[in-house]
């Protein structure tokens, strides 16, 4: 007897979130298709999973796969096809997920949109430059890495602007800028203080979405809505009306604009919607999306067109069964409103009238996510909403009053802000690890190092971030990444799970003294140095946003100057001779030669050879050392016993140690035996250990240096706010780790509070990098 066959399947990829709107729309679009018999099959990361039951218990299986990485998304799903479980449908309903959804359809060869024109659209400045070229009106905007390219940006376009993360959503970090003033406060609300941001000269006029479904390939409006948002600075939506009152000429307009717009960027599959605005000039079209839009959109559009399935139809379309959608649709005869709650910051202490507002005959859908007790965070993105009313009304102008008056009609009672005791909230604790591959291979004496794994800590409160660590982990050193995580994540737990009496204490309390104790317990318990670093980025980045100030100021520590590089010269490359100090990679066969070429060079000469002499080493080359007259011999040789000759045989030369320099008795042997030592934060376990380390050194009148592995630019950032206590740094690993294009030196934008970023500057942009 032949098995029974089994049922088609959906893959949802990405689940839903964890805010209700984002768990309804999931639920949803499960059920509509088990409604069609087909089986369902849901992914989403495994912290996610746990935290949206609703959205497990709707599907007929779960699965943790991280939708943040599309290629692994998609060869798990090849995986399993290869295996007899092939779906019939990929589709997802995040925003997030959407790139792992076209992957996935097009490594299966199912429907989709293809996953080029996924990364067009999710990277907001590529999107703006393929619409344009295509003809429509877009706001100018420029991609810029730090404060210095964005101040650039202003100086050249007429204002005001918008500063504004390139991958998005829930208008997050979006905020309104008339100048260069107002530059710092927009880039500390930036969700990743350490991505490439975007500027782009704000657009006065009307806003609107257009909401549609893709049938055949080709987009069908169902219906433009109607958009108001809180004042300036920030862009919060706080209600929406469907459909937008407009003329019919207008409401045509901007159907054909969006429709043509969607096929000049090559989508064709599912849901979209499409923010624009309407300007004295034109309409200019703004995000475009392929997931239905947020707002509780997905309830009010069944509404106004009742019979509606919006997931519904993407499955019958994708799976040939027929779809009765007309080409042009007629306006929709009844109306709906969404409506969202904005109590005033602070904790609630009571809550009246809502009992009356959920049971209204009118009410689509209501909810109140906070009650007495609960504390208001400030309304600055869609992470920060409290609560929602939908109604449905006849007309436009009639629902958008009802939900107005609804809304109004909940009072709350808050204590003001200062009275808040915010150290009762617990952050949410997130670790990503992503393997990533170096930008080239970098060589020293002992191995080749090809791939670093990405580590990022996150302290998240109400969806947003408010403190931040990254580093990176090769295995080479001995740094084992997925056991990194683990303990940064359990460390970060206990952590943000101890109340920080320091910050609502008496005037004049330490914010710092609480967490450098933790972290010193930490290292007595065995908690490695990069998981105590990670850790400590991450509290220090809050505390610092906490107070409002940069970390290097938190600290004490002089402010950051410019950031004077070595160049480092793996062993095997090129070495340039025009000048620069150069950080010569040794310990290799062809030692002798690259010494003799040296011979002569003007620049300043930083030699490390990583160990790799011996005694026989040593005595081969110390009449070209001598010759040569270094600045600066690191870590020299193996046997700490020659050090006294080196430094005997090169008394102009400062000798330093590095490997293995990794706590204050480390430090302390440094000084003692070679006179000077290499401080890296991985080693030591973060900024508080080695400014330790340095001001001992400082005071034992020690050479000091600063150094680094193949690090992130946010972790380089975070040691160059040590540069200005040593005499040489040597923070140049970010160059194998990031699309930041070497240069001698650097600022750090210090004015933003938390960890500061790297600053290049123009002159640096065109003339400094262009000499590398």
């Amino acid at each position: 007897m032949s098995a029974a066959p089994h049922p088609r399947e959906l893959l949802l990829i990405g689940g839903g979130g964890e805010m209700t709107l984002s768990v309804d729309v999931a639920v949803q679009a499960l059920e509509q298709a088990r409604a069609r018999g087909l089986r369902t099959h849901v992914t989403n990361r495994a912290d996610t999973l746990a935290a949206t039951p609703a959205v497990t218990a709707a599907a007929d299986t779960a699965t943790a796969v991280d939708f943040a990485r599309p290629g692994d998304t998609a060869d798990w799903a090849a995986g399993r096809a290869t295996d007899g479980e092939r779906p019939a449908l990929v589709f997802g309903v995040r925003e997030m997920a959407q790139e792992a959804v076209a992957a996935t359809a097009q490594a299966l060869e199912l429907p989709g949109n293809p996953p080029a024109a996924v990364r067009r659209i999710r990277t907001k400045d590529a999107c703006r430059a393929a619409l344009a070229a295509a003809g429509f009106r877009q706001p100018a905007v420029r991609v810029c890495r730090d404060a210095s390219e964005a101040r650039a940006f202003l100086a050249a376009t007429a204002g005001p602007w918008v500063v504004k993360p390139r991958d998005g959503a829930d208008s997050a970090g979006v905020r309104k800028v008339t100048g260069p003033d107002d530059l710092p406060a927009a880039l500390a609300q930036l969700p990743d203080r350490e991505a490439p941001f975007l500027v782009e000269e704000f657009v006065d006029g009307r806003e609107f979405s257009v909401e549609g479904v893709f049938v055949g390939g080709s987009p069908r409006v169902l219906a433009v809505t109607a958009k108001e948002k809180l004042p300036p600075p920030y862009f919060v939506e706080i209600g929406h009306v469907l459909p937008a009152d407009l003329p019919e000429e207008t409401r045509r307009s901007v159907e054909e604009t969006v429709t043509a717009a969607l096929t000049a960027l090559e989508l064709c599959f599912g849901l979209f919607h499409v923010e624009l605005w309407l300007t004295a000039e034109g309409i200019v079209l703004g995000e475009v999306h392929v997931r239905i839009g947020g707002g509780w959109i997905h309830r009010m559009l069944p509404h106004v067109r009742p019979g509606l399935e919006l997931y519904g139809t993407v499955y019958d379309d994708a799976l040939g069964l027929p779809v009765d959608l007309p080409t042009a649709l007629p306006a929709p005869e009844r109306a709906a409103a969404a409506r969202y709650f904005a109590p005033p910051e602070g904790r609630v202490t009571a809550v009246s009238g809502w009992d009356a507002v959920r049971t209204h005959p009118a009410v689509l859908h209501a909810e109140l996510r906070v009650g007495p007790g609960d504390v208001v965070p400030g309304f600055r993105s869609g992470g920060d909403r409290v609560g929602a009313v939908v109604v449905g009304a006849a007309t436009p102008a009639e629902a958008r009053e009802l939900a107005r008056e609804l809304v109004a009609s909940v009072r709350f009672t808050v204590e003001p802000v200062d009275a808040v005791d915010t150290g009762d909230d617990v952050p949410e604790v997130r670790v990503d690890l992503e393997p990533r591959p170096l930008t080239s291979s970098f060589r020293i004496s002992h191995m080749t190092i090809e791939t670093v794994d990405h580590l990022r800590l996150r302290l998240l409160q109400g969806g947003r971030t408010v403190g931040e660590g990254e580093i990176t982990a090769d295995s080479g050193y001995g740094q084992d990444g997925p056991a990194i995580a683990a303990e940064a994540e359990a460390l970060a737990r206990t952590l943000a799970a101890a109340r920080d009496d320091s910050h609502h204490g008496a005037d004049g309390a330490d914010p710092v003294a609480p967490l450098r104790a933790a972290l010193e317990k930490a290292a007595a318990d065995g908690v490695g140095a990069p998981a105590r670093m990670l850790v400590e980025m991450a509290f220090l980045d809050r505390a610092a946003r906490r107070a409002g100030v940069p970390v290097w100021r938190l600290l004490g520590l002089p402010e950051p100057g410019r950031v004077r590089l070595l160049h480092t010269v793996p062993i095997g490359e090129d070495i340039p001779l025009d000048g620069r100090p150069l950080k010569i990679k040794l310990g290799g066969a062809d030692d002798e030669q690259i010494l003799r070429s040296l011979l002569g060079v003007p620049a300043p000469l930083i030699l490390d050879a990583n160990r790799g002499w011996d005694r026989q080493d040593w005595e081969r080359l110390r009449p070209l050392l001598a010759e040569l007259a270094p600045a600066v011999l690191e870590d020299p040789v193996r046997d700490p016993a020659l050090l006294p000759a080196i430094r005997a045989a090169l008394p102009g030369t400062a000798v330093v140690l590095d490997e293995g320099i990794a706590t204050a008795g480390d430090a302390a042997f440094a000084v003692g035996t070679a006179g000077g030592l290499n401080v890296k934060l991985m080693r030591f376990g973060g900024i508080l250990p080695a400014l330790d380390a340095l001001t001992d050194a400082t005071e034992k009148g020690a050479a000091r240096m600063l150094g680094c592995f193949l690090e992130p630019p946010r972790a380089i950032a975070y040691a160059a706010q040590l540069a200005g206590l040593c005499d040489w740094s040597d923070l140049d690993g970010h160059f194998w780790v990031s699309d930041d294009r070497p240069v001698p030196s650097y600022g750090l934008d210090s004015d933003a509070p938390g960890i500061p970023r790297i600053a290049y500057t123009p002159e640096h942009a065109r003339g400094e990098a262009a000499a590398i």
